[in-house]
């Protein structure tokens, strides 16, 4: 820093001695549970339909889990009949209305053991696999694989053929190439376990208990 830069710093008031105040999350989040011990599971939700419902009743059988929704899985919440209230009568919620993805920065404070992201887009896959971190899930990735946090990313397109529900209807996809050659990419990622079935997302989430000593709830209230 030039001296004229460090002039106009104590003119301002601010110096090496600055006591600045402790940085705010967003407040727009669910009351505390009454159990918010460490050693919890991120479970981060992006804009995808497909499994969501399914998804979500894997989370509610797991012991301390907190939901990170993307502005897109906010959208679609509702669209597939889940208020936003219902899930924190379960679950904390955490929304991304941050530019810096403020959230993110539970993961620095040993709160969280394991991240979940499920369902994932197509186009959270293909951030992840590419290293961009511009939403709460992504950044949440991100961060946990820089943090030796394990990720288990359940991807949509996986297959040729992907049957999936939308809101009012059942719909057939084909994925293109592009979006298989990026779930490759994604399981090269470190830290990182990709899950192409509900069944596999369950059996990996079932060994990560057992890794953790825990047990899956016995009921989902």
């Amino acid at each position: 820093m030039h001296s004229g830069d460090a002039d106009r710093l104590r003119e301002g008031g601010f110096g090496p001695d600055t006591r600045w105040p402790p940085a705010r999350a967003d407040d727009d989040e669910s009351p505390p549970l009454a159990d918010d011990a460490p050693g919890r599971f991120a479970w981060a939700l992006t804009g995808s339909g497909h499994m969501l419902e399914e998804s979500l009743a894997l989370a509610a059988r797991l012991p301390r889990v907190d939901l990170f929704l993307s502005a897109a899985a906010e959208e679609v919440l509702p669209r597939y009949g889940m208020a936003l209230e219902s899930l924190r009568e379960r679950f904390r919620v955490f929304r991304d209305k941050t530019a810096s993805a403020v959230p993110v920065g539970a993961l620095y404070d040993d709160r969280y053991h394991t991240l979940v992201v499920a369902p994932a887009t197509s186009n959270t896959v293909a951030k992840c696999a590419f290293g961009i971190s511009d939403t709460l899930p992504t950044n949440m990735f991100a961060q946990a694989g820089k943090l030796g946090i394990p990720g288990l990313v359940f991807a949509c397109d996986t297959q040729p053929v992907v049957v999936t529900r939308a809101p009012h209807d059942w719909v057939t996809l084909r994925p293109r190439r592009l979006e298989l050659d990026n779930v490759e990419r994604l399981r090269a990622v470190d830290h990182c376990r990709v899950l192409c079935s509900l069944d596999e997302l369950e059996a990996a989430l079932s060994a990560r208990l057992g890794e953790l000593s825990l047990a899956w709830n016995t009921s989902s209230s």
